[in-house]
């Protein structure tokens, strides 16, 4: 699997995250969010990663607005994080980027990350 980190803050704490709960299952690459958004819609990643402190806008506008809102969902926002099973859901569904805020990303991405493997048979 190819994992893209795009969004506005924190990238690298991000993709270290990544990295280490996904393991030899990901490769795991840093953009700007248009490169990042390019990257998914054109093939080279099968996922987005963004975190800004709202976890939408800054995270996932632009992705949103080339891939359209059936892509994208926010799992965190400040005060709500989804559960284990919306997320598993959602990935389920075909969401395929991925938007929170930043001080959430310890929590969040590792819910992500199960569920992408699960759908994967990982």
């Amino acid at each position: 699997m190819k994992f893209v980190v795009g969004g506005q803050m924190d990238k690298k704490l991000i993709s270290g995250l990544l990295v280490k709960l996904a393991g030899d299952a990901a490769e795991v690459t840093v953009a700007t969010d248009i490169e990042a958004t390019l990257a998914l819609k054109n093939g080279q990643a099968d996922y987005y990663f963004g975190c800004c402190a709202t976890g939408a806008g800054g995270a996932l506008g632009i992705t949103m607005g080339l891939l359209g809102k059936d892509k994208c969902l926010t799992v965190s926002m400040p005060g709500r994080i989804l559960t284990q099973e919306e997320i598993s859901k959602a990935v389920e569904e075909g969401k395929v980027a991925f938007g929170f805020v930043n001080y959430d990303a310890e929590r969040v991405l590792p819910m992500l990350v199960t569920a992408i493997r699960q759908k994967a048979g990982l």
